[in-house]
């Protein structure tokens, strides 16, 4: 069964740092294109970055680049998101996902509040 888990969320003032897990099983997450989506409340979901399968090409969405660092660990077949320098705006359940695809899992929140 193809599962992905998230963790890591939290509550974190601004400016602060977060690192989110992504979990998966039943697959192997270095064949495939990797992204981490959000949403704020109230809103829909948002694309925030993606890692490509094989090379491990890295792109990000305009309001996070040069803050987020998005990156794997196939020894744990789990993907991670390194939040930094976080501000109110990135408040928001934080999902991965295949690229392309739609979120499966619970999320995990981030709220970025003093």
């Amino acid at each position: 069964e193809v599962q992905l888990v998230e963790s890591g969320g939290g509550l974190v003032q601004p400016g602060g740092s977060l690192t989110l897990s992504c979990a998966a099983s039943g697959f192997t997450l270095s064949n495939y294109g990797m992204s981490w989506v959000r949403q704020p409340p109230g809103k829909g979901l948002e694309w925030v970055s993606s890692i490509t399968s094989r090379l491990g090409v890295t792109s990000y969405a305009d309001s996070v680049k040069g803050r987020f660092t998005i990156s794997r660990d196939n020894a744990k077949n789990t993907l991670y998101l390194q939040m930094n320098s976080l501000k109110p705006e990135d408040t928001a359940v934080y999902y991965c996902a295949k690229a392309g695809g739609l979120p499966s899992g619970q999320g995990t929140q981030v709220t970025v509040s003093s």
